[in-house]
């Protein structure tokens, strides 16, 4: 079990107090805060570390090479990829979306072809794909939700076709919470020889995760969520899709020769990450993964359920609010309106933050979701592993303030 006021003494910001209110924050699904660890790893790379990686002979860029493509093997243990070639450095799960496309998408379908899509991905999962709509012709299909929020892998299976040549999918929704059995639905692509591609963005940071169990061929996450810094993140690629790929951007380290008639590239994974990386962001990850690691993911994920449990309850006994994703099996995301929209998810955030209660309002990069709920909005409060039961409450007693200014 979690010691959690040991592990709430990791991270700095939680001793903030906004307008006199200690804080609660409650806005982990979009960013989630820093540990010590990780705050120390980026400012000593600054400070005493830095330098360019790769080809330098001096002292700081041999270290900072070290240290750097170290965060590549702990991200292959991290997601239990079989070797660390298969990893990507990214600035995040948009970048890896958009490299999938461009990189594999665009060279391997035609006019007609078909990818699968769930009305819960993040704009992030969606954009990419209509880019090749509108550049290629290529036909989006949308599987929709269950009433109660899940994204069944049955629903997902069904929709596969003779057309269908790509699926993209979320493994825990940012609105809703509702985890998918991703597994299931790489299982049923591989057997069609179809590519499964699978958003980890929120799922990696709750639940342990094995792409070599789940069978995805591509599988992306943002570090910022995972407790790293922004401008870090990872694209695992299965080693036989690298054969299929073409480079997504041209620059530095990418390339083996260059010429004045021909270009030769590097192998991968350095053929996929051209230019200059983010270095001290990346180590930064490494530290986040390794404090993750030192608290043990199957011990976070036991205390994680208990406050889900618990704010579900909470949540549920409030009977001014909307509810959105009621499922059983779901994570630590709630996304909530107020009934007869008596107040505007903006002002709920706004009313709450005066508690020192931080939460989101919007539609989420979800508007596809949005639409089909009926909602231009919803509040949404999100847990991560320093969260405790009295946050809760000072949700609920924030919330019940914001109800009482109404009536």
């Amino acid at each position: 079990m979690l010691d959690i006021e040991s592990v709430r003494k990791e991270f700095p910001i939680l001793n903030t107090k906004i307008r006199g209110e200690p804080l609660c924050y409650l806005d982990n699904g979009a960013s989630a805060q820093k540990p010590r660890c990780v705050i120390e790893a980026v400012t000593k790379g600054y400070e005493f570390e830095y330098a360019n990686v790769h080809r330098g002979l001096h002292y700081l860029s041999n270290l900072a090479t070290e240290k750097f493509e170290s965060v590549r093997e702990k991200i292959r243990r991290f997601i239990d990829a079989g070797n660390a070639e298969e990893v990507i450095f990214t600035s995040g799960s948009t970048e890896g979306l958009n490299l999938i496309a461009y990189a594999w998408a665009e060279k391997n379908l035609v006019e007609g072809d078909q990818i699968i899509l769930s009305i819960a991905e993040h704009h992030s999962n969606i954009i990419p794909w209509h880019f090749l709509r509108e550049r290629m012709g290529i036909q989006l299909k949308w599987v929709e939700t269950r009433a109660d929020g899940s994204l069944l892998a049955e629903d997902i299976i069904s929709a596969m076709n003779e057309k269908t040549k790509l699926v993209s999918i979320t493994q825990m929704s940012n609105v809703l919470g509702s985890i998918v059995d991703v597994k299931s639905i790489c299982s049923a692509a591989r057997d069609k020889n179809i590519i499964s591609v699978v958003d980890g963005s929120q799922a990696i940071v709750h639940l342990p995760v094995s792409v070599q169990d789940l069978g995805c061929d591509f599988y992306v996450f943002t570090g910022h969520k995972l407790y790293g810094p922004s401008a870090s993140g990872a694209l695992y690629v299965k080693k036989a899709r690298f054969e299929e790929m073409q480079p997504f951007l041209g620059g530095g380290s990418m390339i083996n020769h260059v010429g004045r008639e021909s270009v030769s590239y590097n192998i991968p994974p350095h053929k996929f990450e051209a230019g200059t990386p983010a270095i001290i962001p990346m180590i930064g990850l490494g530290a986040a993964i390794d404090f993750v690691e030192m608290l043990g993911r199957e011990n976070i994920l036991e205390y994680e359920s208990g406050l889900v449990e618990y704010t579900n309850i909470r949540l549920s006994e409030l009977d001014f609010l909307n509810l959105q994703g009621t499922n059983s099996d779901k994570g630590g995301i709630f996304s909530f309106i107020i009934r007869g929209n008596k107040l505007h998810p903006h002002d709920i955030a706004t009313i709450v933050d005066q508690k020192g209660v931080a939460v989101r309002a919007g539609h989420h990069c979800a508007q596809p979701l949005l639409d089909y709920l009926g909602f231009s909005a919803t509040c949404r409060a999100s847990l991560a592993m320093y969260n405790t039961e009295e946050d809760i409450e000072k949700l609920v007693k924030a919330l019940k303030f914001a109800i009482e200014l109404v009536r």
